[in-house]
């Protein structure tokens, strides 16, 4: 990969970090492999997104988009990267850490909420931005965004593209922690270190659990939860936890049947 995206891997943590402040070509087609590569790496059992400097990602280069906009399929750019990319980070059965650096605008935002974890730095602005340059949203973002804060305050800030930030997002639910910006880093590498230690087929159900309910009815989800419970029931992570639990002594889990 060149420098529009760089791949990290310590221990059971990979770390895919956006260096440019919008996403080109080269971005994006780095990103979608980065992403790849951590879904299929069963080594690898938690992920943190993030950006550089004061930009998480910006989300689409409007360069690019604009001499785009001259030639036939200036479009399939949604198909091509950001919905493999989306559906990469949100379907990928190991849990994903998005640490938000800095702003974080329109795709950027799709990344950020199909992330399952989201901390920010104190401070950061979001902005979902699309229909200020008179688009609607992608990498889905109107359905996580109205999953996240509900339809209400969701119309709002898709159609009145009004700059926030990450305070406000807190307190709306959309990201789970604001911490000063210094500590974003290590706050990040603690959860997903948290995170690779624990049972991952646990977690990767979980994932798929809780956003499958959002489409679901109520006696599909009730089914499902009895499904999965029955198989992570013969894991060996349940039977040795529940065993850890009865002796007062923390689990060790592998992640693993």
């Amino acid at each position: 990969m060149d420098t529009a995206v760089s791949y990290a891997a310590d221990g059971a943590v990979a770390t895919i970090i956006m260096t440019t402040p919008a996403l080109g070509l080269a971005a994006k087609q780095n990103l979608l492999a980065a992403v790849q590569r951590a879904a299929a790496d069963e080594a690898i059992r938690a992920v943190v997104l993030t950006g550089t400097g004061r930009v998480f990602t910006a989300g689409q280069d409007l360069g690019e988009h604009a001499a785009a906009l001259t030639e036939p399929g200036a479009f399939d750019t949604i198909e091509a990267h950001y919905n493999p990319v989306i559906t990469g980070l949100a379907t990928m059965p190991k849990p994903v850490i998005a640490a938000i650096n800095g702003t974080c605008a329109g795709a950027g935002l799709g990344l950020a909420l199909a992330c399952d974890l989201r901390v920010a730095a104190a401070g950061v602005r979001f902005t979902t931005a699309f229909t200020g340059i008179g688009l609607t949203p992608d990498s889905g973002l109107s359905a996580a965004l109205s999953r996240a804060v509900g339809t209400a305050r969701a119309s709002e800030l898709v159609l009145l593209a009004e700059p926030f930030t990450a305070e406000d997002a807190l307190s709306w639910g959309l990201v789970g922690r604001v911490v000063p910006g210094p500590d974003l880093p290590s706050v990040a590498a603690e959860l997903a270190g948290r995170l690779a230690a624990g049972p991952t087929r646990a977690y990767a159900t979980a994932k798929h659990a809780i956003r499958a309910a959002w489409a679901a009815p109520w006696p599909e989800v009730l089914a499902a939860e009895s499904r999965d419970q029955a198989v992570l029931g013969a894991t060996q992570d349940h039977q040795n936890a529940v065993q850890a639990f009865l002796a007062k002594r923390r689990p060790e889990f592998t992640g693993r049947d």
